[in-house]
């Protein structure tokens, strides 16, 4: 929590001439990654002057590779994984996520 709110103080700080930042997943399990963004966007409301994003790679990818593990009988399953995470993901960049919607 300590570092969340580092990154929240370093945003505020930003020039209001940047259009948006992204946030990385770096590490993070696809859970952490979209409890984290929803923290950022929750902790810093409305009051900030660009939007607060992300940008995951692995994060979206996992959950659709894990379901889908190279069968072709899997593809929708790991579509449809894809799109959940990439809703939550959604959501969390509005500050609307709930570990409840996992």
């Amino acid at each position: 929590m300590k570092l969340l709110l580092q990154r929240c103080n370093a945003f505020k700080k930003r020039s209001s001439s940047s259009s948006g930042i992204a946030f990385l997943s770096g590490g993070q399990s696809d859970e952490d990654a979209t409890a984290h963004l929803n923290a950022m966007n929750q902790i810093l409301g409305d009051n900030k002057p660009w939007n607060l994003s992300f940008s995951y790679g692995r994060a979206l990818q996992q959950p659709a590779l894990k379901a889908w593990q190279g069968k072709d009988e899997n593809v929708t399953k790991a579509q449809d994984a894809f799109l959940k995470r990439a809703k939550l993901n959604s959501l969390a960049s509005l500050g609307k996520y709930s570990s409840d919607q996992e």
